[in-house]
């Protein structure tokens, strides 16, 4: 099977780059499943119903989130009927929406995908690693699922990679997203798990974290007055990981990074 995952989406700047590339990208390169993290698409806070419907027409069949999920107010209402969009799996129980979903490809395989944040630097969110052990418990590779895929959603590489040897042999990838800066370890673990502790944005690189450059610097320059981030939008630069999956095992054959237009240097599956 081959899957794309898309890093977050920050603003106009990435919305764009999105739509404007993923029907082509899903043609080119035969692409089976593709999920998008949209978390920062609105505006560079949330995302809404209107955003997680253009997505799913650009070619999106799921969308994770992760600390900004509940920034837009529509949203709440939105998860509530929409099953393809989906929130940190350890949030505690009774919030809205749900961390994981089953989901069928166009030829009928199953694909689990799970949405888990991290807690260093972050919110103090039920435990991440728990949380995984208990939905892998209840699924597994080849039996409930064709593939199982995990957007981490964290700030500490230390954490995504332990998280990600956690689950190792029993997923078959484990992306990071959060940072919006791709990383260079690009691997498939010792046991099968395609790896990455960040797949970066899909926005303005021309930016400090997809964010305007003089609003960002403000921060560090003075003290006082809270300066309002805005999000920068210049041309758009998507990045992602291509998965691809043994039929037979489910678990990752290779996985190799995508990145398209705007400032950073083009990179393209082969």
């Amino acid at each position: 099977m081959r899957i794309l995952v898309v890093g977050d989406i920050v603003g106009s700047s990435g919305r764009a780059a999105l739509n404007a590339n993923l029907a082509r990208l899903r043609e080119k390169l035969k692409l089976d499943f593709v999920i998008v993290n949209g978390e920062n698409a609105a505006h560079g806070f949330g995302i809404t119903g209107t955003i997680c419907e253009s997505f799913y027409q650009a070619g999106a069949d799921c969308i994770t989130t992760g600390n900004h999920a509940w920034d837009q107010r529509d949203i709440i209402q939105h998860m509530q009927r929409d099953n393809r969009v989906l929130r940190p799996i350890n949030y505690p129980p009774g919030t809205p929406g749900k961390g994981f979903g089953i989901y069928e490809t166009r030829d009928g395989r199953r694909v689990l995908v799970a949405n888990v944040m991290c807690r260093l630097f972050m919110e103090l969110l039920d435990d991440p690693f728990q949380a995984l052990a208990a939905l892998l418990d209840r699924y597994r590779l080849m039996r409930d699922a064709d593939a199982i895929v995990l957007d981490v959603h964290g700030e500490a590489s230390s954490e995504k990679q332990a998280l990600a040897h956690f689950v190792d042999g029993r997923v078959s990838a484990a992306l990071g997203t959060h940072t919006h800066v791709p990383t260079a370890d690009t691997w498939v673990l010792p046991k099968g798990t395609a790896y990455q502790t960040d797949i970066g944005m899909t926005g303005d690189y021309d930016s400090v974290i997809g964010m305007l450059k003089e609003g960002s610097m403000a921060r560090f320059l003075t003290k006082g007055e809270r300066i309002r981030l805005e999000p920068a939008e210049g041309e758009g630069t998507l990045c992602a990981a291509l998965v691809v999956t043994d039929d037979k095992t489910g678990l990752a054959k290779k996985i190799q990074p995508l990145r398209l237009g705007g400032h950073l240097p083009e990179v393209m599956p082969k």
